[in-house]
């Protein structure tokens, strides 16, 4: 039977990812750890799950307005990919004991204030980028490639250990490193689908490791996929400003 704060909590939730593309774990994962009482690897490999199928049901209505840039997401990927893999090996030789649950607890906190200070920063960050871009073009854009797949990587590792920073973080990173380039509407679209195969990649190793709970899964599903489209739509129709 369906449980009704697990169904409040997937739409919430998925609103806000197709609004603005976060929340998939920077939100999600602390609610089931906070409110709902998830063991923390169950609650990660839950998540990854959730914030893929999720994100995937937004894509569609942000691909049909054309506003994913597809170059930086496989800059983003060619970063965050293989880091996941790395990420998610070194997983397989610690075992779920009492220690490695609260190393997680405490990374996951970690990650979730970095990600919470990212977006606090993120106009301050545009801000500079947009100098930067402005004032040294040539080494900015010298530097652009790189440093968007180092960003995947960081991303890929956070995301692989704690299901946090897809979103949330890839927007604040994305933000700085492509100022002029990326619009509101194109950041969010393109943050949500570089965010897709890395969850789904990292969410398939937390599955054969064996901490995804699918009823769990379900009752998030059923309250996030009708309102993640909600979100998606009502996000090409707002101003760029109420995005940000």
């Amino acid at each position: 039977m369906p449980d009704p704060g697990l169904l409040a909590a997937g739409a919430f939730t998925g609103f806000l990812v197709g609004l603005t593309g976060v929340g998939g774990g920077a939100l999600m994962t602390p609610l089931l750890l906070l409110l709902f009482g998830v063991a923390p690897v169950t609650a990660v490999g839950t998540d990854l799950w959730f914030a893929s199928i999720t994100k995937l049901l937004a894509t569609r209505v942000h691909h049909h307005h054309d506003l994913i840039d597809w170059p930086v997401v496989r800059r983003l990927w060619a970063g965050s990919l293989p880091a996941a893999a790395i990420t998610l090996v070194l997983m397989q030789w610690f075992s779920p004991g009492s220690q490695s649950v609260v190393f997680l607890k405490e990374v996951i906190g970690i990650a979730v204030l970095v990600t919470a200070l990212g977006v606090v920063m993120q106009k301050y960050l545009h801000g500079f980028g947009r100098r930067f871009r402005l004032t040294e073009e040539s080494l900015f854009k010298q530097l652009q490639a790189p440093l968007t797949v180092f960003s995947g990587a960081v991303i890929g590792t956070l995301v692989a250990l704690t299901s946090v920073g897809a979103g949330a973080l890839g927007a604040v990173l994305l933000t700085y490193l492509y100022p002029l380039r990326l619009t509101p509407p194109r950041l969010i679209a393109t943050d949500i689908v570089h965010a897709i195969p890395l969850a789904m990649f990292a969410g398939l190793g937390h599955f054969f490791i064996g901490y995804v709970d699918f009823a769990l899964l379900g009752n998030l599903l059923l309250g996030s996929l009708p309102a993640v489209l909600l979100g998606a739509r009502l996000s090409s129709r707002l101003q760029h400003r109420w995005l940000r």
